[in-house]
């Protein structure tokens, strides 16, 4: 099975070009299909940084965005251009491991089987006080509307099928709703716990109350979204081709198919 890893970054320099490096050395070759590093636009030196890295790994590849537009549209561009129907995803911040993403890839389900997510749980989490009491609790309120049983939405890191997530209806800020979304449309979830890094350099582009006032107001959208999708599943899926395999294998029942099919045709 191999993959494409998706990193996206906004104003990363002096993380976003180790954590590649590190992706290329912890992920084994028959794996790692290919890297997109994701530029939402920055003004720093995050560019330069992945473009020097393009001749060093011929499987890298660089998309940058031509205004700012979240860490959702990133992860949407990158997916969308992925060649590979497996699709990993880590923070462009470096704390998540790439070191996780075999084990990750491991508890997947394999082509058409579940489960088609694997989600990251951060052990030991790393950073202030305040913003992992933040994260708790937006875990708890979001889990008590939306019922996902998802311990620990905000990790970056997860690994899930190309396909599935490109069926999902996209909006800014969906990649905080990924095991919710996934939930609704039919698939199941898997978690592993993963190792949580602290940022070398730079800043969190987020704040503890931006997250909290995003986070209620989309947290209305989604629960309405939700609770108006429905995915019946399918009971039969037959093509003209079974018809004729059946009458070329039994005939006379072929015959009594047709015979019945003209009987509720006259009736109708």
């Amino acid at each position: 099975m191999r993959i494409s890893v998706v990193i996206p970054a906004f104003n990363e320099e002096g993380n976003i070009g180790r954590l590649i490096e590190e992706t290329y050395t912890e992920v084994p070759s028959e794996t790692l299909g290919e890297v997109l590093a994701v530029d939402d636009a920055s003004d720093d030196g995050t560019a330069a940084e992945i473009k020097a890295l393009l001749s060093k790994y011929p499987s890298l590849r660089y998309l940058r965005h031509g205004r700012r537009a979240g860490q959702s549209a990133a992860l949407r561009t990158a997916v969308a251009a992925a060649r590979f129907p497996v699709i990993a995803t880590m923070d462009g911040d470096g704390q998540n491991d790439p070191r996780d993403i075999v084990k990750l890839v491991l508890k997947l389900g394999g082509e058409g089987r579940e489960p088609a997510m694997v989600a990251g749980i951060r052990e030991g989490r790393k950073g202030p006080g305040s913003r992992k009491l933040a994260s708790r609790f937006a875990n708890w309120i979001r889990d008590k509307v939306l019922a996902d049983g998802c311990p620990d939405t905000g990790c970056g890191i997860k690994v899930y099928r190309r396909d599935a997530y490109l069926d999902l209806p996209y909006f800014t800020s969906m990649h905080r709703y990924l095991p919710a979304f996934f939930l609704t449309y039919g698939h199941e979830i898997a978690y592993e716990g993963v190792n949580d890094r602290p940022r070398l350099r730079g800043a969190s582009k987020y704040t503890n109350l931006g997250r909290a006032l995003i986070g209620l107001y989309d947290l209305v959208g989604v629960s309405w979204l939700r609770r108006r999708t429905l995915i019946p599943p399918i009971a039969e899926d037959l093509t003209g081709a079974d018809a004729v395999s059946v009458e070329a294998e039994n005939p006379a029942g072929g015959l009594k198919v047709r015979a019945e099919t003209r009987a509720r045709s006259k009736k109708g």
